[in-house]
């Protein structure tokens, strides 16, 4: 199918029209109505790689989707079949024009949306994997960027403010995301720095072999293991589940709590389990960084949902910016303490917390909920993690079966140390430093000239705020200027400009 194919277009138009029908709750636009789930599935799986990506992201909001299109959309994974014989030779020739291989198997093991896998034999005799780029990946892309981006302007004005940013802020990341994942440079040098960074965590990474390793193809150590979700051979080899569940959120708690970096596509293919019982990790096209302040908005969220502290919760959804500024925190607090008890309560089925979970939130869908972009990977990732849980516990979710294995990684993310002494011997350390800053706002405090900086979400509400204010002036003042120019052109059509007179007088005190 060409890039920008009639039908092509009309497929991504349906798919934005379901998508926006399903996030306002109506039947219809126009006498269209949105695709039903399996058709929606169908049709992003048609539409390839962008389609797939962005479905992945949106499947992140419970808020935005009923229960029926969440299941297709969070059981999509990359669904593509593989490069046909033509693009496969074209691409091979292409990165492995001087090299060769003792053998290679032309019939891939795994097909995705950005490439696919082989399995071959170096000369040497190392058994490896090798990721091919798809033929004509990168334009694709690009192309798909910009319908999206023609029929995200089209629909923006259908949108309340905050809805309106949160999709401008799903697509601006995962047009960023997605043109740096068809890079198989990046992805190498990912691999590379997180292997790195991680390289005494106890999880496995497979080794890369630079001299073969192009922006076409990457090849690397093939790993051996099951898939995190293969539950027949990991029951069959007697591999304790609870204590690689234990591991992975572990290791996700030192990735995003600790470090700020972190793996951000851990669905099951990504993630094997080997015989011995050990996590290995693939695919590092999707690595992210979480900026600090939003690091420790997140230890408060944990912090708060622990001490089920509803307020201190409200608060640090705030700072991390996935609530408006302005929300009503006790109103809010009063939901999340809901939510917390359907999700913690052992009595209740998984289709009964769901149930009940989506009956709450329908109540707060005038709620001025938002996506930022830095918390959308954050959202993804936990949602994956919370869904492999799944797998293995009935009903395991993220308050009652991960807050107790994150609780203890708390104290490590706030900076203490293994021991006591070492923690004092820190503090101790930064003494001089706090009473160094404590001098300085008392100094800049007396001499009045002590600055107070207001937070993003402060700001954002205040330009809301500013625009809605100016917009209704500026809409009274045109319908009263026109009202003279009417006049001004035409006399007899006084009743006319004494209409748009009165309309502007009136928009202006009751706007």
């Amino acid at each position: 199918m060409n890039n920008y194919s009639p039908k092509r277009i009309l497929s991504v138009f349906f798919f934005l029209l379901t998508i926006y029908l399903v996030i306002k709750r109506k039947e219809s636009f126009l006498f269209l109505k949105p695709l039903k789930p399996k058709s929606l599935k169908n049709t992003i799986v048609k539409l390839g790689a962008s389609f797939i990506k962005l479905a992945q992201v949106l499947a992140t909001r419970s808020d935005f989707f009923s229960k029926d299109y969440l299941d297709e959309l969070k059981n999509l994974h990359d669904q593509i079949p593989p490069m046909n014989e033509k693009s496969y030779e074209k691409i091979y020739n292409k990165a492995f024009k001087d090299l060769t291989f003792k053998s290679f198997d032309k019939k891939a093991i795994a097909s995705a949306s950005i490439g696919q896998v082989h399995v071959a034999y170096l000369n040497s005799g190392e058994k490896v994997a090798v990721k091919l780029r798809r033929d004509g990946i990168k334009k694709q892309i690009l192309a798909d960027i910009k319908i999206i981006s023609f029929f995200n302007f089209l629909f923006k004005p259908l949108f309340s403010h905050y809805t309106k940013n949160s999709i401008e802020a799903v697509i601006v990341e995962f047009s960023k995301m997605i043109k740096e994942e068809v890079s198989l440079n990046k992805e190498l040098a990912n691999l590379k720095k997180f292997s790195h960074v991680y390289e005494n965590s106890g999880i496995k990474f497979p080794k890369p072999y630079e001299e073969y390793c192009s922006d076409d193809a990457i090849v690397m150590s093939y790993e051996e293991g099951f898939r995190f979700d293969d539950k027949e051979n990991i029951f069959k080899h007697k591999i304790d589940f609870k204590n690689i569940i234990a591991k992975l959120v572990d290791f996700y708690t030192t990735q995003m709590l600790i470090n700020g970096y972190f793996h951000a596509d851990p669905h099951p293919g990504n993630l094997l389990v080997n015989k011995k019982g050990e996590l290995i990790l693939l695919d590092f096209g999707m690595v992210k960084t979480v900026p600090n302040d939003k690091r420790i908005a997140i230890i408060e969220l944990i912090k708060a949902a622990n001490e089920q502290n509803y307020e201190l919760y409200i608060a640090a959804s705030k700072r991390l910016g996935t609530i408006s500024y302005e929300a009503p925190t006790s109103e809010l607090a009063e939901f999340t303490s809901n939510m917390f008890d359907i999700f913690s309560n052992d009595n209740l089925s998984s289709e009964s917390m769901q149930k009940l979970a989506f009956e709450i939130l329908e109540t707060t869908r005038n709620m001025p909920f938002k996506l930022p972009s830095d918390a959308i990977y954050i959202l993804r990732v936990s949602a994956i993690v919370e869904g492999l849980g799944t797998t293995y516990i009935e009903n395991f979710n993220g308050i009652k079966d991960i807050l107790p294995i994150l609780q203890n990684n708390l104290p490590k993310a706030l900076g203490a140390k293994d021991t006591i002494t070492e923690t004092i011997i820190d503090e101790v350390k930064d003494l001089p430093f706090f009473v160094k800053e404590l001098k300085d706002v008392v100094k800049k405090a007396s001499e009045g000239t002590l600055q107070i900086e207001v937070s993003n979400n402060q700001i954002e509400y205040l330009a809301k705020e500013l625009k809605s204010y100016v917009k209704g002036i500026t809409n009274s003042l045109i319908l009263i200027l026109s009202s003279f120019f009417i006049l001004l052109y035409d006399k007899d059509l006084k009743s006319f400009a004494l209409v748009l007179f009165l309309a502007g007088i009136i928009k202006l005190f009751y706007k």
